[in-house]
């Protein structure tokens, strides 16, 4: 599985897990139609390239009352999507993400970060192109809610982070002026079982 998705997966199921639902970890499954990650990148100051991809799986256990938890979430890179076939082909070639080599980008927390009862931050270790660094991810929302078509509770956050993407081996146009920072935005909502 690839990092990203996992990465997306796992803060779903983080989302959902900071529920007030009570004390122990409590699990949520993904639901894919709310759940993605997208990516920025300044074009030589200009414009923005933005892509998005399709988050797989993930798994989360969570203790609200101990502000503890766990999650992982994989991401499929070649789910890759630009709106321009002759970008999507670019970024998944091996000067980029190398999809055929590395399919899958994979997030594990090392800490949830909390002020005031509030998550306000998710760290951990992205694997990208076989490469693993520390990452944090900055909580933009977050919401649980009752949802009445399910009858379940879902939970739901967005997440941001920046990355040096140097730091996993890609470093395409870097020497031309690219530059090396990329915008993560992982959406994420999650059912209660």
């Amino acid at each position: 599985m690839g990092s990203s998705s996992v990465l997306v997966q796992g803060l779903v199921a983080l989302a959902a897990g900071l529920c007030p639902l009570g004390a122990s970890a409590i699990e949520h499954r993904i639901d894919p139609t709310h759940t993605f990650a997208t990516f920025e990148i300044d074009h030589f100051g200009a414009t923005t390239n933005r892509g998005r991809f399709v988050l797989k799986q993930g798994a989360l256990d969570f203790n609200l009352a101990e502000e503890t938890g766990k999650v992982e979430v994989m991401l499929d890179t070649t789910s890759v999507s630009t709106g321009s076939a002759v970008f999507d082909a670019k970024v998944r070639s091996d000067d980029v993400l190398d999809v055929e080599r590395f399919p899958t980008a994979r997030f594990v927390s090392d800490r949830f970060v909390f002020e005031r009862g509030r998550l306000t931050e998710v760290r951990g270790q992205l694997t990208l192109k076989d490469k693993t660094q520390p990452v944090s991810f900055r909580t933009l929302k977050f919401n649980c809610y009752n949802n009445l078509m399910f009858g379940r509770t879902v939970c739901g956050g967005e997440f941001e982070a920046v990355i040096d993407r140097t730091a996993f081996g890609i470093d395409y146009l870097v020497r031309f002026g690219m530059p090396k920072e990329v915008r993560l935005l992982v959406q994420l909502e999650a059912i209660q079982p």
